[in-house]
This record gives C-alpha cells, structure tokens and sequence, in this order.
C-alpha cells in the first residue's frame, strides 16, 4: 500500500554474543540454526552483519537465507562479482530464487556510508491484494557487491522491520571500522559552525522544495541560535522566526512520559503498577495482555500493540478523549509482549490521559489533560507559546501544511486531517515554536529543571524515560517516548513527530549539553530531518561528510518516484471505473465514505476530511482508486464486491477495513 508520508518511521536492532546462538537443524542442502539473540555473522564473502534474534539463518553457496518466526518473509544475503548494480542484482536473483520474474517499479541511488562505495535500491511492483513487500538493495566495496533481498507478507515486514533493519545497518564491508566519535570532544557551536548549519538547512530547503523551516541550536547548556528560514506559508510574504509556531507531532509523546514522571514523583501511580489498577477503565482486546500491562508499558512501543492508526484518522469529528480507551478496548497485540518494537499512538495517549486523571481529578479527561501539561510542563519551563488549542494556534504565528501534489509539487495541504490528532493528543497534538521547544531541550539536559533551575521533575524519573524498553535498531533503544541512539559512540537521544505537513525533530547529547530542534512545514521535511541530525555531528566531532549528499540523493529520489508512481495514475481517474461505483459507503470501523463529482474529478469525503482520487489498474487486474491531495495522497482503496454489494478495502500492513455500498446507494452518476 502506498501509506501517506506521516507513517514514516525510524527502525534499527543490537549487536548480541555468537555464543548466544542455537544451532538446530541441519538439511542435505544447508545447515540451519535458529538465533536466540541478535548474533555477528559473516557473508560468504566475509563481509560482516547482526542475524537478527529470533530468527533462522540458513546457507546455500553464495546465498544466506533469514526468516522471522512467521516464515512468511525472506531476507536473501547475496554476494556476488558485477560491473554494476543492474547486474549484481540480476545474479542475486538467479542465485536466490531464479523463477522470480517480478517487474521492477524503480531503482533508487543511496548515499555511501558504512565504508559501501556505492548503493542502491529496487523497488519492484506489488498489487494491493498480494498484502506483499519485494526489494532488493545492493551494495559495492571495490569489486565486491553484496544484495539483499526482502520479500514475502506486509504485515510481518511491519512487525519484523526492526530486525530487517538491524541486518541492513549492521552489513558492512570486511575489515571496515565503524565511524564512532567515542573519546572525542566537540567543537564549540561557535558563529562559523552555526553558519555552517544555518546554510546546511537553507540548501536542504531548496533541493527539496520545503518553504519554511524553524530550528534551533544548544550548546554548554545555552540557546546559540533560535530562528527560522523560509516562509509560514506558499504565496505568503511572513518569514519563520523562532517563535512560529508548528505542530510538532509524536515530540508531544516526551511530554506526555515527563507528565507522567510527574505523577510517579506525587506518588500517585508507580511505573511498575498495572494500568488497570491505576485506572480501571483501561482495557484491551485480550484480556491476559491487559492483566500484565505496566504503567511504563503504555509509553515503551514493546508491548506487541501495532499502530492501527487509520482507527483514529477517520471518523474523529465527534470523538472525545474517551474514544481511546474505547478503540484500545479492542485492539489486540500482533506480536509477543517485548518481543519488537511496534509504535503504539493510542497507548501513549492513554498514558497522557491517566496521568491527568490522577494530576488534575475531576475534569473531562481533555481537559485534564490540557490543564496538568499546561500548569505543570508549559507555564514552568516558560513555553508560553506552547499550546494543544488549533483555534488559538492558528490565529497568531503558525506556519501552514504543505504536501505534493500528484505531479510532485509542493502544494499547501489540508488543515483537516491533523485534526484527528485532537482525540489523542498526548500522543502527537502540541502545536509548539522552535523558541518553546528549546526550552524542554533544555530542561532535559537539566536533569528536570527549568532554564532558571526550577526544579521540574525529579532527576531520577526524568532519566527512567531514558533507559532501554526495547531495542529498536542497531545500538539504538526506544526508552519511554524517546530513542536514544549510540550508533556513533556517542548518546543522542532524540524523537522525531509526523502529522500533514509537518516533519520534526528534538535532538540533545546529555554528555556534552548540546542541543538542537527542527521544525519543517512541508511533508518533504522528513527527508531533511535525519540528515540535520548527521549534519550537526558531523560539525560537532569533525565526522565525515555525508550528510550533504543524502540530502542530495533524496530530493534526486523524490522526483524520482513521484514521476515513477504518477506512469500508472489515471488523473482524473477512469471515467468507466469511476461510472460504476456507489454513490455512498460505510465501514463499521472508520465511518462513511461519500462519492461526490465535479468537473475536476471525483472526490472521496469522509466528513472530517477529503481528497480528490486517482485510480490505477493494478498488474493482477484490480483497481484501486488512491487519494491524492497534498498531504493525504496514499490512502488506496482496492474495488471488490462482498456478498453481491459493491465495497471497497483499504488496508494497512496488519488490518483490513471493508467499506460496503450503504443500502439505497445509487451508482454515481455519469460525467
């Protein structure tokens, strides 16, 4: 499925003993041994990389084979001697499994790292209904190409995908050291290095078609830089200054663990006391599940809960704080408790609304809510700016949303969708300002005290947000609504936040009271956000220059794909599929879905939000009809028939959601 861009997440795993592996089988062809933890192995050409935990690993010639638990995905490790890239993944292919005749969709360049020369990814075409994930990347170190293969189920690829992610990060030449900045000092944000960043951002900006950016920059523990570049708005004249205000997304979820070390502090709940006597009305589909959740659970992504986010983005216009424990109640986990790392949006909210309940008793759980962050975080720290309130945000210095359009195109997108956030809003609802944000960076580089030192939160249960709940990627952990990530010798902990239009970042090293936040106002600013993060160690600890060149690389791919997925878009879509279909439909899950005609194409409306469509034929001869509005574009809506009525599925990478014709509804009418 083509998933709108605020899906997008960071995933990686950890380095574990050789001794910790089980050798289990052997076959005529291959010997097997299932890992009990994440284990150094070698390539058949001696190349390094992590066997994800879990895991069976099997060899055959030139080709190791990885397969989680589900045995429904492959991870094909290939080496092979090529000309190029083309070729090394023609052989990796032949070697691994030579029937495959999949066609490619688009081959991608990556920026060198990890001591690769050159690398590359293919994407190949998948139809909706196949609910399946197939790519390849390869990698070069002089003569050497190493290709790996991924392909099999959606759905354990999302589950697993830390582990996938573990392989690919971990693979590195034979004989290569990792860059790592343990032992070193870092420079001074002095003027010509914060100039250097300032003109780092400007250019990733401009290659990138992001209209305005907010940012700021910490060192010894003091603000050295707070402002903006670019526009609030396309087609607007106000400039981004350090107090424009932008969403910014799941960095509510820090917030949201802080509030709740707040209440741990009052003694009104314990991070190792269940949820459910804390708060009885907390439940989940699966009643043992529920019975072992901790308080610190709600907010460390290992509980096995998966997203199940589209439970939230549709049908939200009426829905209170209530609705999340309403949705929880039945949603189940999809893997092991602590087995992966699986990104849970309406735990965390959950745990904001319980910790209010207990904070400010009494009040609508919202309103609790807003109440307990704002006298008990916000008005503290000095984040005066700082709010959950659209109407108010919107009213003063905000920057607008902004997504592609189907051509690629930096457009200004909807307002309506972000809205969903509202229900669930300690999970990624704070409208916050570059200015306000560096305040909280602040505070936790502070140990819990304000700027002016006023004590905050206790030291000791700031810092348990901090330590490892799971592992989420090679030497990075998710804490409790924060990563924290070793991967250069050095801990930066970090969280990023993704809603329409707007991509963020809050970055600090506690070692060194260096900080930084970026705030984009453009869904392309998530390809600009690792890379900030790249850029300011590189200049912190002289690292090598590579973060210029992703940023290069990644405005090259985005046009790329978007003129790649546009081939095969009818825009307007098919007038014949389009004459077909009901006028109205309903799922029992996200609500209504209304089919409405202009003389500019059909819109899907959902009542809170809409988009117009684009339609595809699909290569197993279904089609799909695919939002495509900036910022919501990627919603695919597959054409099926269910029990003799005409119905439409659209899935995420573990869910299904049918929307069947409403009784009574006529076809749509002819253009």
């Amino acid at each position: 499925m083509r998933q709108p861009v605020f899906f997008a997440s960071l995933i990686c795993l950890v380095l574990a003993p050789l001794s910790a592996v089980a050798q289990t089988s052997t076959d005529a062809t291959a010997t097997s041994e299932l890992l009990t933890a994440n284990a150094p192995r070698l390539t058949s050409a001696d190349h390094t990389f992590t066997a994800p935990e879990g895991f069976t690993l099997s060899r055959r010639g030139m080709v190791t084979l990885l397969r989680p638990p589900e045995n429904d995905l492959t991870l094909a490790v290939v080496d092979v001697v090529a000309k190029d890239s083309d070729e090394a993944v023609a052989q990796a292919w032949a070697a691994y499994r030579p029937e495959a005749k999949r066609a490619l969709k688009i081959a991608s360049p990556q920026a060198p790292r990890d001591g690769w020369e050159e690398r590359r990814v293919y994407q190949y075409e998948t139809s909706p209904n196949e609910r399946a994930v197939v790519f390849a990347s390869a990698r070069r170190s002089g003569t050497d190409w190493v290709v790996v293969i991924v392909e099999g189920d959606e759905g354990t690829f999302e589950k697993r995908a830390g582990s996938i992610s573990l392989l690919n990060a971990s693979l590195r030449p034979k004989g290569y050291a990792r860059e790592s900045f343990a032992g070193r000092r870092p420079h001074p944000l002095d003027a010509a290095r914060v100039e250097t960043i300032k003109a780092f951002v400007a250019s990733g900006m401009k290659q990138l078609d992001i209209p305005g950016v907010g940012f700021s920059l910490i060192d010894a523990n003091r603000i050295v830089f707070e402002g903006g570049l670019g526009v609030r708005a396309l087609g607007k004249a106000a400039p981004v200054d350090a107090r424009t205000l932008f969403i910014a997304a799941s960095n509510t979820k820090a917030m949201t663990t802080l509030l709740l070390a707040q209440a741990v502090d009052a003694g009104l709940l314990q991070w190792e006391q269940p949820v459910a006597q804390v708060y009885p009305g907390f439940r989940l589909g699966d009643p043992e599940i529920t019975r072992q959740v901790l308080v610190k659970h709600l907010v460390c992504a290992c509980t096995g809960m998966p997203r199940q986010d589209f439970e939230w983005l549709f049908e939200y216009g009426q829905a209170g704080a209530a609705t999340t424990f309403a949705s929880l109640a039945h949603m189940k986990p999809t893997s092991k408790f602590g087995e992966v790392f699986q990104y849970s949006n309406l735990m965390v909210s959950a745990a904001g609304f319980i910790a209010a309940a207990k904070l400010a008793p009494g009040r609508e759980l919202g309103a609790g809510y807003d109440r307990a962050m704002h006298t008990r975080v916000f008005a503290p720290l000095g984040m005066n700016d700082t709010t959950f309130d659209f109407t108010r945000a919107l009213k003063g210095n905000h920057a607008m949303p902004h997504g592609d359009d189907i051509d690629g195109n930096t457009q200004p997108a909807s307002m309506d969708l972000n809205y969903s956030i509202v229900p669930a809003r300690p999970a990624g609802g704070v409208w916050t300002s570059p200015h306000d944000l560096s305040r909280f960076v602040l505070m936790e580089l502070a140990r819990g005290k304000s700027p002016e030192g006023k004590p905050i939160v206790s030291e000791t249960n700031l810092l348990v947000r901090r330590q490892p709940q799971i592992l989420v990627g090679e030497d990075v952990t998710y804490g409790m609504g924060l990563f924290i990530d070793k991967r250069y010798g050095v801990e930066v902990v970090h969280h990023g936040g993704d809603l329409v239009g707007y991509h963020s970042d809050m970055i600090w090293l506690p070692e060194f009271g260096i900080g930084a936040t970026i705030l984009t106002n453009s869904d392309s600013g998530v390809l600009l956000r690792a890379s900030f993060l790249r850029k300011l160690l590189e200049v912190l600890f002289d690292g090598k220059a590579e973060a210029d060149e992703q940023v290069r690389v990644a405005a090259v791919n985005r046009v790329a794909a978007s003129r790649k997925e546009r081939e095969r878009l009818a825009y307007p879509p098919d007038r014949k599929v389009t004459a077909a279909i009901a006028a109205r439909y309903l799922s029992p899950e996200l609500g209504p879905l209304a089919v409405k005609r202009a003389s500019d194409g059909v819109t899907f409306d959902f009542g809170e939000w809409h988009s117009r469509v684009a339609s595809r034929v699909n290569d197993d001869g279904t089609t799909s009809l695919i939002t495509a509005d900036p910022g919501v574009a990627g919603f695919e809506f597959v054409l099926t028939e269910r029990t003799g009525k005409r119905a439409f599925v659209l899935r995420d990478a573990q869910h299904e959601y049918l929307f069947t014709e409403a009784s009574g509804s006529k076809a749509a009418a002819q253009h």
